[in-house]
C-alpha cells in the first residue's frame, strides 16, 4: 500500500472553502508539536504522547521530499495558519488502516474538519487497496464518539485500560478507550465465522455485534 501523492491528498480529502491540506514538512514539527500542546494539553501523557515529541516524527512519519514511512500526517491551513491536523498509520500485512490521531485549533472546530479528515481517511484506503479502517476514540467526551458514528463506522466495543489519561492534577490512571472501524470492502469479500467455532460468550457477542 502506497501512500498517496501529495495531489492526491489535496483532491481526496473535501475540505471547506478557505482551508487546504498538506503532508508535513520537517521545518514544520516543531510549530505542530506546539500546536498539539496548546490545542489538548491534556495528551501530555498516553498513547498520543508521542506527537508532543522530534524523535517520534523522525522515526515514524513520511514527510515532504523524503522517504515512505508507515505515518502520514497532513496538515489542515487556513491562509499561514495551522487548523488541524490528522494521522493514519499503514498495516502493510493486513491492508490495514489505523487512524491514529488527530487534533483541531478550537477557533476552527465549528467547521467540521476533524469530519472532513475521516472522510478523507476512507477515501485514501479505499485507494491504497485497504480493506478496514480503525480508530479508538475516548470516552472523556461525546464528540469523536458521535464523529466516527456519523460518518458510517461501527462501534465494536470498549478497550479497558487501554491508555492512560490525566484525570485531575498530577494523578494518571488508565481508562476506557471505545474501538470503532469501517469494512472498506464488500459484504461479499467477508468470510463469517463458522459458529461451530466461537465460545458460548464469543457467540452471543458476535451476534449482537453482527445480526446474520
Amino acid at each position: 500500500m502506497d501512500w498517496p501523492n501529495d495531489d492526491a491528498i489535496s483532491a481526496m480529502i473535501p475540505l471547506p472553502e478557505g482551508y487546504r491540506a498538506e503532508r508535513l514538512k520537517r521545518s514544520e514539527i516543531p510549530v505542530l508539536i506546539a500546536a498539539i500542546a496548546a490545542w489538548h494539553p491534556d495528551i501530555a501523557v498516553g498513547a498520543a504522547s508521542c506527537y508532543l515529541r522530534q524523535d517520534f516524527y523522525d522515526d515514524k512519519a513520511f514527510l515532504v521530499g523524503e522517504g515512505e514511512k508507515e505515518l502520514l500526517v497532513i496538515i489542515i491551513k487556513r491562509g499561514d495558519e495551522m487548523a488541524g491536523m490528522g494521522s493514519w498509520e499503514r498495516e502493510q500485512d493486513a491492508l490495514t488502516i489505523y487512524a491514529r490521531f488527530g487534533a483541531i485549533a478550537p477557533q476552527h472546530r465549528n467547521a467540521k474538519l476533524a469530519v472532513r479528515a475521516m472522510e478523507f481517511g476512507e477515501n485514501m484506503g479505499r485507494a491504497m487497496g485497504a480493506g478496514f479502517i480503525y480508530g479508538l476514540a475516548t470516552l472523556k467526551i461525546p464528540h469523536m464518539q458521535l464523529a466516527l458514528e456519523r460518518a458510517g463506522y461501527q462501534l465494536l466495543g470498549f478497550a479497558p485500560g487501554y491508555d492512560r489519561e490525566m484525570v485531575a492534577p498530577g494523578v494518571v490512571k488508565r481508562v476506557y478507550e471505545a474501538f470503532y472501524a469501517k469494512v472498506l470492502v464488500p459484504d461479499g469479500d467477508l468470510l463469517r465465522p463458522d459458529p461451530r467455532n466461537l465460545s458460548p460468550k464469543a457467540k452471543a457477542l458476535f451476534d449482537v455485534i453482527f445480526p446474520a
